[in-house]
């Protein structure tokens, strides 16, 4: 990307998250009593609408942040990169991102850091193809959000022998999926839910999962390091709170579902089918993390996404949620 045309991406970045924080005023969710409990400042969590954030949406509905000395705010955005966008642009504290999404945004932004992983999953993205495409050698459009949906794409189109190269890409964010499928604009996308069922309500089908085809995904929580080298205390109490809910996802999700609906209005029995996909598993990095963002740099690189490789072990906070949050 050419200086000028990085700068003006930048500044539109920051204009967008400005105003999602002035939009999203009215629908942050809370816990309303329970959350007026908790003292000092407000730390908005950046977070996308879709059952995967059950454990945060979870943990306002019960009061838990609050219970636990700190006042979050959850910051709804579209999902993608839209919720580190909001970090980057001081609109909120911290943000939950897949691992490929945040390292394109990671790479531009040096003060973005990863303090852990919440869940991880190879199944809960899948693969929606429209009425009549029955054969991945039929495609001839995709559609794809930024980050992980782009490289997930890639990797179905190269396991089925097609030269991604050779694919129309039509880019937009997760909610224009389902309508350009239904339009037959597009002859499929991989995204999670409920985007893929939506899509399947346009008369698409599912015909995999990203395990299928070697992709899999964690789930990380940022923040600016600016922020955070004064408030890890304050973060780490956080995490220990997702890490919590985690725990009552996994026993209880017909509760995360309930929970869920009443925050952002998912459908509970949706919800609880595609809950158990996911495992939710609060941690900090492991080798085998390191090893997957390289090869996840590697596609940013080979498209030409971003420029250089940042630092793994300084963006990828080593032993921090073991200092902070375990």
């Amino acid at each position: 990307m050419k200086p000028m045309l990085r700068r003006a991406r930048t500044a539109v970045i920051a204009g967008a998250a400005l105003a999602l924080a002035t939009s999203c005023t009215s629908g942050s969710t809370d816990a309303g009593a329970a959350n007026a409990q908790a003292k000092g400042p407000v730390i908005r969590v950046a977070v996308g609408v879709d059952p995967s954030y059950a454990p945060l949406y979870l943990a306002v509905e019960r009061g838990m942040f609050a219970k636990a000395g700190v006042n979050v705010q959850l910051m709804q955005v579209e999902g993608g990169p839209a919720a580190a966008e909001a970090v980057v642009a001081g609109t909120a504290q911290i943000s939950a991102n897949a691992d490929s999404t945040a390292l394109s945004l990671v790479a531009n932004n040096a003060n973005l850091r990863s303090m852990g992983v919440f869940q991880s999953s190879d199944r809960y993205l899948k693969v929606v193809l429209r009425k009549g495409i029955d054969s991945p050698k039929q495609i001839k459009t995709m559609g794809s959000i930024q980050g992980l949906g782009l490289y997930a794409t890639h990797a179905y189109l190269k396991h089925n022998g097609i030269d991604p190269n050779s694919i129309k890409i039509v880019k937009g964010s997760p909610p224009d999926m389902p309508g350009l499928l239904g339009r037959g604009s597009i002859d499929g996308y991989v995204l999670f839910e409920p985007w893929a069922a939506n899509g399947v309500k346009e008369g698409g089908h599912i015909t995999a999962r990203i395990g299928d085809f070697g992709v899999g995904y964690v789930q990380w929580l940022l923040a600016d390091q600016k922020w955070l080298s004064g408030h890890g205390d304050t973060a780490g109490k956080i995490f220990k709170v997702v890490a919590e809910a985690d725990q009552i996802v996994t026993k209880d999700p017909k509760a995360a579902a309930e929970a869920t609906q009443k925050q952002v209005k998912l459908p509970a029995d949706t919800t609880a089918k595609v809950l158990p996909e996911i495992n939710f598993t609060a941690r900090g990095f492991t080798d085998a993390d390191y090893t997957s963002a390289g090869k996840e740099l590697d596609f940013l690189l080979g498209q030409k996404l971003i420029k250089a490789r940042p630092d793994l072990k300084t963006v990828m906070l080593q032993g921090w949620y073991e200092r902070y949050a375990k």
